[in-house]
């Protein structure tokens, strides 16, 4: 849980500072051609090159001047084992590996400060259209420094809803399929990105109306979580919880905004209740 010591940085003046860190290393990725000889396989379609450690390395370097205090939890492990403290950067330097690997130009960077487990800022940055969506606690979400807002949609039928389809953890691959079903049947189109993080910030501003995926990391969803709070949305677990803990573990995450989020919720209860 969040402390209630007052915060020791202005959140508006890290956001901006963040960006200023973010920004060139979305322009590295954008810079980069990976072929398959680049590619280690992590674990089961778990995708990572030289671009996604470089990229990380210069978050960590850039992020750390900024909070000294803060630890770290990176996907590539750059940071090593220093994510105990208060204050964490939680990063993931590439969402969208395979699509980059592919040639697909959907991917981004994502970075969120947690306090405890608390998202209290964060940033997703797609270089592929030069769009940066931004949030800090209280102080609403942006894109590129325009105001932004869920969208005022209040009915499934006409909401457009993404989805990130299983690629390693198939047990719960018939609740989601029923899940699927539903929305297909319920809703005006289904949508698969391949970012999680981009996912979220497009239910942020408005583009989808909702988004349901399980088995993510905190590096994916953390900066995703507090843009959609932040632009007036909702998000929980598959059942209801909305605990920072576990929100923040990315078992699983349906955001919506608050027109469509008690129909979305039922189902996706439906499914997988």
């Amino acid at each position: 849980m969040s402390s209630p010591d007052p915060l020791p940085f202005d959140l508006r003046v890290l956001v901006e500072d963040a960006e200023k860190v973010i920004r060139p290393v979305g322009a590295y990725l954008l810079s980069q051609r990976v072929s398959e000889s680049d590619i280690e396989v992590k674990s089961l379609n778990s995708l990572v090159s030289h671009v996604d450690k470089t990229a990380e390395a210069e978050l960590v370097s850039g992020l750390s001047a900024l909070v000294p205090e803060a630890g770290f939890l990176a996907e590539e492990g750059t940071a090593g084992d220093v994510n105990q403290a208060r204050f964490r950067w939680v990063i993931d330097p590439l969402d969208g590996t395979t699509n980059l690997i592919h040639g697909l130009p959907v991917f981004c960077v994502s970075v969120a400060l947690v306090d405890g487990d608390t998202p209290i800022l964060g940033v997703v940055f797609d270089p592929n259209r030069d769009e940066c969506f931004t949030a800090w606690k209280n102080g609403g979400a942006h894109l590129n420094g325009e105001r932004i807002h869920c969208s005022s949609k209040e009915a499934l039928s006409d909401a457009l809803i993404a989805t990130g389809f299983p690629h390693w953890d198939f047990e719960r691959m018939p609740e989601y399929l029923e899940a699927l079903t539903g929305f297909a049947k319920g809703s005006r189109g289904l949508r698969r990105m391949g970012s999680a993080a981009i996912d979220l910030a497009y239910v942020a501003c408005g583009r989808f109306d909702a988004f349901f995926e399980y088995s993510l990391q905190p590096w994916d969803i953390a900066a995703g979580l507090i843009l959609v709070s932040e632009a007036g949305g909702s998000t929980s677990g598959f059942m209801g919880q909305t605990e920072p803990g576990f929100m923040l573990s990315g078992k699983e995450v349906l955001a919506a905004s608050q027109g469509v989020f008690a129909e979305s919720s039922e189902v996706i209860r439906s499914a997988f209740g």
